[in-house]
């Protein structure tokens, strides 16, 4: 079971970073203008999310699921728990809201600014504030 819960955490924390930097790169390729930086931004942007974030939250979840599965009697009646999992089906709308994103950009459809990206880049901190509480306060 530790293991279990090791293998999390290190896909959690694979799949923030990933959370973090994508929306960042989504700032900077809104702000570039030169031909070159934009095609260098969309395969990053493509890499990045292909290559690690999604594996991430795959491997996330199939081991959330795993954990839940083994801890039901104890999770089920509690409030903690299901605030918390709103808050990880935030992320993953986020997610797939940043795979929108990346198709836009690699079909030059983006309309948002760099400002509209800085502040979409807070999202994720803001859930990992909630979900981080939830799992280590449980103050409900």
């Amino acid at each position: 079971m530790l293991w279990i819960k090791a293998f999390h955490l290190i896909f959690v924390v694979t799949w923030f970073a990933a959370l973090f930097y994508l929306p960042r790169l989504f700032v900077y390729h809104a702000a570039a203008t030169d031909q070159t930086g934009i095609e260098r931004f969309k395969l990053m942007e493509r890499r990045l999310y292909r290559g690690i974030m999604t594996p991430s939250a795959a491997l996330t979840a199939v081991l959330g699921v795993w954990l839940m599965v083994l801890y039901w009697e104890t999770y089920a009646d509690a409030a903690w728990f299901w605030v918390k999992i709103a808050g990880v089906s935030g992320l993953y709308a986020y997610h797939g809201y940043c795979g929108k994103l990346v198709r836009q950009f690699a079909n030059d459809e983006n309309t948002r600014s760099d400002t509209f990206f800085r502040w979409f880049n807070e999202v994720p901190t803001v859930l990992l504030f909630l979900v981080a509480i939830m799992v280590v306060v449980k103050p409900f």
